[in-house]
């Protein structure tokens, strides 16, 4: 029974499963209704479900999303992207541009032109990093600055509105479908993410040049461009995900949208146990991180805390994190276990 509660404690997901359960048990207490569901019909009579639990997985599977590309650009990188929000900007400004033409061009074709967009997005943040080498906070933080701004640009700062209702399905719900469209989107990033790395050898190079690329340049890889495809595959990630934010308003808010949210894809990825220095990750757990950091959201917003206030609370949570993943508190906890361990093996010879 202790070796496996010890293997448990010692698996990197056992983080997120912990804050997930400590966050489930403190609503549980203070107000169970948080926990309530209910059926009903949306505007366009389709039948939905409604409730805090539906928000966390609706918003939360967004943001599993965008912890999936920034776990690759973390562990290759060993930095992280906050250009992410600019980017959402900049990739939903051209999906409605494209959709508001009057061209009528297909939705599809509308989303794989924002691909594209949010991609060479990545290229350029990419390039400066792998390229340039250039610390990765600073090198996103050119698009961070910029990105609204040219979002604003390409649509000549106006607000296009796109009345088709086919549209506004990606950010709410399929017709006869009670759960959030956002769930099956993010399930098939899941699927998609989970075979690539189990079919290819993204994950052993991605770590490899994460823990030392010079390794691995000897080792026949070639760091920059591994570094450069991870900045791209996140550049997809976000595409996904400004197109589920303009697709729920059927519209933008050049300044408000994805608003701070490249703290909570960090904080989703960090949540996960993953070093945020590079190297070994672990996807599951990030993806796990980034619902379990909606729950809290959800759960802050429950309690009447004021949104301007939110990032303060996120704020105390990586600093904990950061502190816990330091190797020096590391050791200190490995060599008191080690302290405990002889103590009980001296008490039983006794």
């Amino acid at each position: 029974m202790q070796s496996k509660m010890k293997s448990l404690f010692g698996r990197q997901i056992f983080i997120p499963i912990a804050a997930l359960l400590a966050l489930a048990l403190f609503n549980l207490i203070a107000d169970p209704s948080f926990f309530a569901v209910e059926f009903g019909r949306n505007s366009l009579g389709n039948p939905v479900l409604s409730g805090n639990l539906i928000s966390i997985i609706d918003y939360g599977s967004e943001l599993a999303i965008l912890a999936i590309g920034m776990t690759l650009v973390t562990a290759a990188s060993g930095g992280q992207d906050i250009s992410v929000g600019a980017t959402i900007a900049v990739s939903g400004s051209v999906v409605l541009r494209m959709l508001n033409g009057s061209s009528g061009m297909p939705i599809i074709v509308a989303f794989l032109v924002g691909c594209i967009a949010a991609m060479l997005c990545g290229v350029f943040n990419g390039v400066l990093v792998a390229y340039f080498k250039i610390q990765p906070m600073v090198a996103t933080l050119i698009l961070f600055t910029a990105g609204r701004s040219i979002a604003a640009w390409i649509n000549n700062n106006e607000l296009p509105i796109i009345n088709d209702p086919v549209f506004s399905y990606f950010g709410g719900f399929f017709p006869g479908i009670p759960i959030p469209s956002t769930v099956f989107i993010a399930l098939a990033c899941m699927i998609v993410i989970a075979l690539v790395l189990r079919f290819t050898n993204l994950r052993l190079y991605t770590q490899s040049v994460g823990i030392n690329a010079s390794s691995a340049r000897l080792n026949g890889l070639n760091p920059q461009m591994i570094k450069l495809l991870s900045f791209v595959i996140l550049g997809v990630c976000v595409a996904v995900a400004g197109f589920i934010k303009v697709s729920r308003i059927s519209t933008i808010n050049y300044s408000d949208i994805a608003k701070d949210i490249e703290m909570d894809a960090i904080l989703a990825v960090a949540l996960g146990g993953n070093a945020l220095g590079g190297g070994k990750f672990n996807m599951s757990a990030s993806i796990l991180g980034a619902y379990v950091i909606q729950f809290l959201t959800t759960t802050l917003y429950k309690f009447d805390v004021p949104s301007t206030a939110l990032p303060a609370y996120k704020a105390v949570v990586v600093i904990i994190l950061v502190v816990l993943s330091a190797p020096i508190v590391r050791e200190k906890f490995s060599l008191l276990s080690k302290k405990i361990k002889a103590t009980q093996t001296g008490k039983e010879v006794a």
